[in-house]
Protein backbone atom coordinates (compact mmCIF):
# COMPACT_ATOMS: atom_id res chain seq x y z
CA UNK A 1 0.00 0.00 0.00
CA UNK A 2 1.27 3.54 -0.91
CA UNK A 3 1.16 6.15 1.74
CA UNK A 4 -0.74 9.50 0.04
CA UNK A 5 1.83 12.41 0.38
CA UNK A 6 1.56 14.87 2.89
CA UNK A 7 -1.14 17.97 2.08
CA UNK A 8 1.07 20.63 1.50
CA UNK A 9 1.34 22.99 4.03
CA UNK A 10 0.84 27.38 3.99
CA UNK A 11 1.78 28.21 7.54
CA UNK A 12 2.65 31.52 6.19
CA UNK A 13 -1.42 32.49 5.70
CA UNK A 14 -1.83 31.52 9.10
CA UNK A 15 -2.71 35.31 10.23
CA UNK A 16 -0.77 35.05 13.64
CA UNK A 17 2.17 33.09 12.17
CA UNK A 18 2.50 36.04 9.23
CA UNK A 19 2.04 39.05 11.77
CA UNK A 20 5.14 37.69 14.06
CA UNK A 21 6.72 36.63 10.96
CA UNK A 22 6.35 39.85 9.02
CA UNK A 23 7.26 41.82 11.95
CA UNK A 24 10.43 39.98 12.41
CA UNK A 25 11.82 40.54 8.86
CA UNK A 26 10.96 44.06 9.23
CA UNK A 27 13.45 44.62 12.12
CA UNK A 28 16.24 43.73 9.72
CA UNK A 29 17.82 41.79 13.09
CA UNK A 30 17.01 38.23 12.41
CA UNK A 31 19.46 35.23 11.65
CA UNK A 32 17.81 35.81 7.77
CA UNK A 33 19.40 39.25 7.49
CA UNK A 34 22.48 38.84 9.57
CA UNK A 35 23.77 35.06 8.44
CA UNK A 36 21.50 33.50 5.95
CA UNK A 37 21.13 36.51 3.45
CA UNK A 38 24.71 37.40 3.08
CA UNK A 39 26.01 33.80 2.89
CA UNK A 40 23.25 32.96 -0.17
CA UNK A 41 24.41 35.87 -1.96
CA UNK A 42 27.76 35.62 -1.64
CA UNK A 43 27.37 32.13 -3.57
CA UNK A 44 25.72 34.10 -6.65
CA UNK A 45 29.07 35.65 -8.18
CA UNK A 46 30.69 36.82 -10.96
CA UNK A 47 27.41 38.61 -11.41
CA UNK A 48 23.19 38.60 -11.92
CA UNK A 49 23.21 40.77 -14.78
CA UNK A 50 21.03 39.52 -17.51
CA UNK A 51 20.27 36.55 -15.97
CA UNK A 52 16.88 34.66 -15.92
CA UNK A 53 16.04 33.94 -12.14
CA UNK A 54 13.65 31.53 -10.31
CA UNK A 55 12.94 32.32 -6.69
CA UNK A 56 11.18 29.21 -4.73
CA UNK A 57 9.29 30.81 -2.04
CA UNK A 58 10.34 34.29 -2.50
CA UNK A 59 8.02 35.68 0.48
CA UNK A 60 7.74 38.99 0.50
CA UNK A 61 10.34 39.44 -2.93
CA UNK A 62 12.89 40.86 -0.91
CA UNK A 63 15.13 38.63 -3.24
CA UNK A 64 13.23 39.75 -6.51
CA UNK A 65 13.76 43.57 -6.20
CA UNK A 66 17.69 43.14 -5.15
CA UNK A 67 18.52 40.77 -8.01
CA UNK A 68 17.23 43.50 -10.01
CA UNK A 69 18.89 46.17 -8.50
CA UNK A 70 21.88 44.08 -9.63
CA UNK A 71 20.68 43.90 -13.50
CA UNK A 72 18.97 40.63 -13.68
CA UNK A 73 16.76 40.32 -16.78
CA UNK A 74 13.76 38.95 -14.89
CA UNK A 75 12.83 37.28 -12.00
CA UNK A 76 9.95 35.09 -11.29
CA UNK A 77 8.61 34.81 -7.75
CA UNK A 78 6.37 31.82 -6.15
CA UNK A 79 5.05 31.11 -2.88
CA UNK A 80 2.26 29.13 -1.73
CA UNK A 81 1.58 31.84 0.50
CA UNK A 82 -0.91 34.70 -0.52
CA UNK A 83 -0.89 36.80 2.01
CA UNK A 84 2.84 37.00 1.25
CA UNK A 85 2.54 37.34 -2.56
CA UNK A 86 -0.36 40.35 -1.81
CA UNK A 87 2.65 42.23 0.05
CA UNK A 88 5.11 41.38 -2.29
CA UNK A 89 3.31 42.78 -5.02
CA UNK A 90 2.12 46.36 -3.23
CA UNK A 91 5.52 47.09 -2.83
CA UNK A 92 6.97 45.47 -5.94
CA UNK A 93 7.02 48.03 -9.37
CA UNK A 94 8.27 46.62 -11.54
CA UNK A 95 7.44 44.68 -14.94
CA UNK A 96 10.22 42.49 -15.27
CA UNK A 97 9.22 40.86 -11.54
CA UNK A 98 6.20 38.39 -11.87
CA UNK A 99 4.64 36.63 -8.48
CA UNK A 100 3.30 33.31 -9.02
CA UNK A 101 1.00 31.61 -5.82
CA UNK A 102 1.89 28.23 -5.81
CA UNK A 103 3.89 25.76 -3.52
CA UNK A 104 7.31 23.74 -4.74
CA UNK A 105 5.54 20.28 -4.57
CA UNK A 106 3.67 21.42 -7.90
CA UNK A 107 6.62 22.91 -9.89
CA UNK A 108 6.01 19.94 -12.35
CA UNK A 109 2.33 21.30 -12.99
CA UNK A 110 3.28 24.88 -13.41
CA UNK A 111 3.42 26.83 -16.59
CA UNK A 112 6.01 29.39 -16.00
CA UNK A 113 6.92 31.72 -19.18
CA UNK A 114 11.00 32.12 -20.05
CA UNK A 115 12.28 29.02 -18.60
CA UNK A 116 14.58 27.73 -18.55
CA UNK A 117 16.52 29.88 -16.00
CA UNK A 118 19.92 30.92 -15.48
CA UNK A 119 19.74 30.93 -11.74
CA UNK A 120 17.51 29.18 -9.52
CA UNK A 121 17.20 30.45 -5.29
CA UNK A 122 15.61 28.90 -2.34
CA UNK A 123 15.81 30.58 0.87
CA UNK A 124 14.67 28.58 3.60
CA UNK A 125 11.63 26.54 2.31
CA UNK A 126 12.85 23.21 0.90
CA UNK A 127 12.92 22.15 3.94
CA UNK A 128 9.28 22.51 4.60
CA UNK A 129 8.88 20.11 1.72
CA UNK A 130 8.29 16.60 1.74
CA UNK A 131 9.73 14.98 -0.68
CA UNK A 132 13.14 16.28 -1.22
CA UNK A 133 14.24 14.55 -4.54
CA UNK A 134 11.16 15.07 -5.92
CA UNK A 135 11.59 18.83 -5.59
CA UNK A 136 15.44 18.49 -6.57
CA UNK A 137 14.50 16.63 -9.87
CA UNK A 138 11.92 19.12 -11.19
CA UNK A 139 14.15 22.42 -10.60
CA UNK A 140 16.99 20.56 -12.54
CA UNK A 141 14.34 20.67 -15.45
CA UNK A 142 13.63 24.51 -15.24
CA UNK A 143 17.86 24.67 -15.27
CA UNK A 144 19.57 25.77 -18.12
CA UNK A 145 22.46 23.89 -19.69
CA UNK A 146 25.02 25.66 -17.10
CA UNK A 147 22.33 27.00 -15.30
CA UNK A 148 23.22 27.40 -10.88
CA UNK A 149 20.90 26.65 -8.16
CA UNK A 150 21.39 28.29 -4.62
CA UNK A 151 19.67 27.15 -1.45
CA UNK A 152 19.44 27.39 2.15
CA UNK A 153 17.71 25.35 4.71
CA UNK A 154 17.68 25.26 8.24
CA UNK A 155 20.77 22.78 9.48
CA UNK A 156 20.20 19.43 10.07
CA UNK A 157 21.55 19.93 13.34
CA UNK A 158 18.62 22.51 14.19
CA UNK A 159 16.04 20.07 12.37
CA UNK A 160 16.93 16.89 14.11
CA UNK A 161 14.97 17.53 17.55
CA UNK A 162 11.32 19.03 17.21
CA UNK A 163 12.38 20.52 20.54
CA UNK A 164 14.90 23.22 19.18
CA UNK A 165 16.46 24.67 22.26
CA UNK A 166 19.86 25.14 23.58
CA UNK A 167 20.25 22.82 27.16
CA UNK A 168 20.51 25.80 29.91
CA UNK A 169 22.59 25.38 33.35
CA UNK A 170 20.17 26.53 36.60
CA UNK A 171 21.71 30.21 35.90
CA UNK A 172 20.26 30.11 32.09
CA UNK A 173 23.47 29.96 30.65
CA UNK A 174 23.79 28.15 27.39
CA UNK A 175 25.48 25.01 27.62
CA UNK A 176 25.28 23.01 24.55
CA UNK A 177 22.89 22.16 22.17
CA UNK A 178 21.30 18.49 22.35
CA UNK A 179 21.35 16.49 18.74
CA UNK A 180 19.39 13.54 18.88
CA UNK A 181 17.35 10.90 15.99
CA UNK A 182 19.92 12.22 13.91
CA UNK A 183 19.12 9.67 10.77
CA UNK A 184 15.38 9.71 11.90
CA UNK A 185 14.22 11.86 8.50
CA UNK A 186 11.00 12.94 8.18
CA UNK A 187 8.44 15.10 9.31
CA UNK A 188 9.08 17.81 12.62
CA UNK A 189 6.42 19.52 14.23
CA UNK A 190 7.65 22.64 15.86
CA UNK A 191 6.50 26.07 17.47
CA UNK A 192 7.08 29.10 15.93
CA UNK A 193 4.56 31.79 16.64
CA UNK A 194 2.12 28.87 16.09
CA UNK A 195 1.21 25.04 16.96
CA UNK A 196 2.26 22.51 14.88
CA UNK A 197 4.57 24.16 12.08
CA UNK A 198 5.47 21.56 10.43
CA UNK A 199 9.90 21.06 8.51
CA UNK A 200 11.18 18.14 7.17
CA UNK A 201 14.34 17.00 8.65
CA UNK A 202 16.98 15.18 6.72
CA UNK A 203 20.62 14.56 7.04
CA UNK A 204 23.47 16.36 4.93
CA UNK A 205 23.77 13.11 3.16
CA UNK A 206 20.19 13.74 1.84
CA UNK A 207 20.40 17.02 0.96
CA UNK A 208 23.93 16.27 -1.06
CA UNK A 209 23.22 13.17 -2.51
CA UNK A 210 19.59 14.71 -3.96
CA UNK A 211 21.69 17.24 -5.98
CA UNK A 212 24.22 14.49 -7.09
CA UNK A 213 21.36 12.16 -8.25
CA UNK A 214 19.44 14.95 -10.62
CA UNK A 215 23.05 14.83 -12.42
CA UNK A 216 23.66 18.04 -10.78
CA UNK A 217 27.45 19.39 -9.48
CA UNK A 218 28.02 20.56 -6.06
CA UNK A 219 29.90 23.66 -6.49
CA UNK A 220 29.78 25.02 -3.06
CA UNK A 221 28.87 24.61 0.57
CA UNK A 222 28.52 26.75 3.70
CA UNK A 223 27.35 26.50 7.39
CA UNK A 224 27.37 30.62 7.08
CA UNK A 225 29.02 32.06 10.61
CA UNK A 226 28.87 35.49 12.77
CA UNK A 227 32.09 37.48 12.32
CA UNK A 228 34.62 36.63 14.77
CA UNK A 229 34.92 40.53 15.44
CA UNK A 230 31.21 40.74 15.58
CA UNK A 231 30.79 43.64 18.19
CA UNK A 232 27.05 42.31 19.48
CA UNK A 233 27.58 39.04 21.37
CA UNK A 234 24.66 37.80 20.88
CA UNK A 235 25.15 36.15 17.64
CA UNK A 236 28.39 34.35 19.03
CA UNK A 237 26.55 31.14 20.25
CA UNK A 238 25.18 30.36 16.74
CA UNK A 239 28.99 29.87 16.25
CA UNK A 240 28.84 26.96 18.60
CA UNK A 241 26.93 25.53 16.31
CA UNK A 242 25.30 26.55 12.45
CA UNK A 243 21.40 27.33 12.04
CA UNK A 244 21.79 27.13 8.56
CA UNK A 245 22.89 25.06 5.56
CA UNK A 246 23.58 26.91 2.05
CA UNK A 247 24.21 24.27 -0.76
CA UNK A 248 25.08 25.41 -4.20
CA UNK A 249 25.58 23.19 -7.58
CA UNK A 250 25.58 23.62 -11.32
CA UNK A 251 23.74 21.94 -14.24
CA UNK A 252 25.88 20.44 -16.54
CA UNK A 253 26.87 21.73 -20.15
Amino acid sequence: MVSPMPKIQNIYDDPTFHDGYRSLRQTGTGLNDVLEQPALRSLLTPSLKGLAILDLGCGFGDFARYARQQQAASVTGIDVSSKMLDAARHITNDPAIVFIQGAIENLADMEIAGKPFDLIISSLALHYVADYPAAIGEISKRLKSGGRLVFSVEHPICTALAAQKWYQDDAGNKQFWPVDHYRDEGPRHTHWFVDDVIKYHRTVETYVNGLLDAGLQITRLLEPEPLKEAADAKWQKHRRRPPFLILAAEKPR
